[in-house]
Formats: structure tokens, sequence, C-alpha cells
């Protein structure tokens, strides 16, 4: 999968992203992300919540995408 081919990307709000894309909630919370119903996600894009977990952006919105799109088996 390609960039063009993404649903989600950086840019986008978590909160915009897990109301959008409800099974991408089940994705963020394994990686680590469990306050998505925080206020904070109303006004971070993925990026930022990346970066204030830990996390490495690129592996996340690959995760994310490969779900929504049906490339991760399920």
């Amino acid at each position: 999968m390609n960039e063009e081919e993404y649903l989600v990307n950086g840019d986008d709000f978590v909160s915009e992203i897990v109301s959008q894309y409800p099974e991408a909630a089940e994705v963020l919370a394994s990686l680590g992300m469990h306050c998505l119903g925080c206020p904070s996600a109303a006004f971070e894009t993925l990026w930022e919540a990346c970066r204030a977990h830990g996390l490495r952006p690129g592996p996340v919105i690959a995760a994310l995408n490969r779900r929504l799109t049906g490339e991760d088996g399920d």
C-alpha cells in the first residue's frame, strides 16, 4: 500500500479517525493509546498523539491503514 491509498494519515485528528472508523480504536489501544475518549483526542492529530505516547507515527499509521483496508488479514 502506498501513501495515496491510505485512509488516514498523521494530520487527521484522532477523534475524527475513531468516529469515522470505529475499528481504529482497537488498533490504537493495542498500540498503547488507551485515552481515545479524553478531551485531547478531539484536538490532537495522529502525529501529536503518537509523540505524546512515545510511538513512531509511521508504523501506527501503517497498522491503522492495514486494518481499515483489510490488508491485515481480518
